[in-house]
């Protein structure tokens, strides 16, 4: 079988590629640049386009598939050369479902928490000895790839994004997954630029949930799930709640979940007698999502809990860069406004004698538009220092309008210091921390002085604040 990727340096496409190579599948690809790790990665698994550009005399009448990649235009060479010899063109979530329609599938969908629930399934499930496939958003520890496709695996977990699916094809990804099993971890107005309205947003949750295939079973999935498709929702989100409930379907079965008793003793989050390695009542929601999918596939709480307790998180979700006794410094890939909010609170809650200084950058589509920056409100509140950064230049590649920094922090609420310099918000980040941190600094604020000069530092963003290496301003911050 052999498959071309157009646009094949993405992110997914290339995990996806890969994962196509490690079937056995003959997979060539083009694209007009591709960077690291995408590069490298694909160069070690022999992938990597010998040139770059497209080539319409690569799409050849023997190829039994082309994948298009979100990256590539309508009007794409080799796209238009496949059209024209009639191939088998599918979009990246359409090969992924077509690799997979005779598994069980997982699909986790909802604004915020997908890539940490389906990280979680999958540690479950890899430590209960239950072989999955998947295809995950970020790279995941003890994963080498963030897509895998086999022949003997009878699982598929998918991580279901809302965003569009192609650029033939406007439909949402996580529409052309038709899971059996389907987690909402919450909905949030995101990704204004195709969805203009909130009612237009959340209405794909609702498709979502009409897409539940009703019979839970195939004869390669027997005695992995009850009889008819599952939906797993968190009850605690007011509109994950109303679509939920809205919904009419009595062919599938519905599991609302709440967030779970749990303690921190000494820093140390545990549900019952098991003790975590992730905090936070968003980490718990997402928890117990993944407990009640693990069960569909016949893992006991027991089980569950045995596994869990050795997750350490996915990358770049609330992951600690470096501490000292007095400090910690953690990134996080929040950007959208109930991602800030949780991820804040979480900080708050596991150290709630320490002084916060929260860091985020608006990076994406949505945060950079005017109309949407007024639901950041008040995200931020919890922090002791709030800092907000943007780039001139990501507006001006994403082809909207400046935005004056003294906007944005009216749309926080006023509370908040704006940064257009990221060199200059680091500068003083680390003056702000080196004067709590140092234990021979005088305690000449009353900030200080109440927080014992204890302080975390918390970096949220989808980007990287241009270019911010993260462990060299951890080793700046602590000395």
């Amino acid at each position: 079988m052999k498959v071309h990727f157009i646009a094949i340096g993405g992110s997914a496409m290339h995990n996806l590629a890969i994962a196509l190579c490690q079937k056995g599948i003959s997979v060539t690809g083009s694209d007009d640049e591709i960077f690291d790790p995408a590069k490298s990665r694909l160069e070690k698994y022999g992938l990597l386009p010998q040139s770059f550009g497209w080539h319409p005399e690569r799409i050849t009448p023997d190829l039994d598939a082309v994948v298009l990649g979100m990256h590539a235009r309508i009007d794409n060479p080799e796209l238009l050369r496949a059209q024209e010899l009639g191939l088998k063109i599918y979009s990246y979530p359409e090969y992924l479902y077509e690799q997979s329609k005779d598994k069980l599938r997982i699909v986790v969908g909802g604004s915020h928490g997908k890539t940490t629930t389906t990280a979680m399934i999958l540690h479950v499930l890899a430590h209960c000895g239950i072989e999955a496939d998947y295809m995950v958003g970020a790279q995941l520890k003890g994963f080498e790839v963030m897509v895998r496709l086999s022949h003997t695996a009878k699982v598929m977990v998918i991580e279901g994004d809302e965003y569009l699916t192609s650029p033939i094809d406007r439909r949402p990804k996580f529409h052309l997954y038709h899971p059996n099993v389907a987690i909402i971890t919450g909905i949030e107005w995101d990704h204004i630029n195709v969805f203009p309205t909130f009612d237009i947003y959340r209405d794909q949750f609702a498709q979502f949930i009409n897409l539940i295939e009703p019979n839970g079973t195939s004869p390669h999935t027997a005695g992995l799930s009850n009889s008819t498709g599952v939906l797993i929702y968190c009850d605690e989100d007011n509109e994950v709640h109303r679509v939920a409930v809205e919904n009419k379907r009595t062919d599938i079965q519905k599991l609302p979940y709440v967030c779970p008793e749990h303690r921190v003793v000494n820093g140390i989050t545990y549900i019952g007698n098991t003790p975590l390695q992730v905090f936070g009542h968003h980490n718990l929601l997402n928890l117990t999502a993944a407990r009640l999918a693990c069960r569909q596939v016949g893992v006991t709480d027991e089980q569950f809990d045995e596994a869990i307790s050795t997750f350490e998180g996915a990358s770049k979700r609330l992951e600690l860069v470096k501490k000292s006794d007095s400090c910690a410094v953690y990134k996080d890939f929040a950007h959208a406004p109930s991602k800030l909010r949780a991820t804040i609170h979480a900080m708050r809650e596991q150290y709630p004698g320490r002084k916060l200084v929260a860091c985020m950058e608006l990076h994406t589509f949505s945060s950079l538009t005017q109309e949407f920056l007024q639901q950041y409100r008040g995200t931020m509140d919890e922090a002791d220092v709030r800092c907000v950064y943007f780039s001139q230049h990501a507006l001006q590649l994403k082809k909207l309008p400046p935005l004056d920094p003294e906007e944005v922090k009216a749309a926080f609420g006023g509370n908040v210091e704006v940064y257009t310099d990221s060199k200059k918000l680091v500068e003083c980040v680390i003056a702000l921390m080196r004067k709590c941190v140092s234990a021979d600094a005088p305690a000449t604020d009353a900030i200080t002085q109440s927080h014992n000069n204890a302080i975390n530092l918390l970096m949220m963003s989808s980007g990287n604040f241009d270019g911010i290496d993260f462990n060299q301003l951890a080793e700046e911050v602590l000395g």
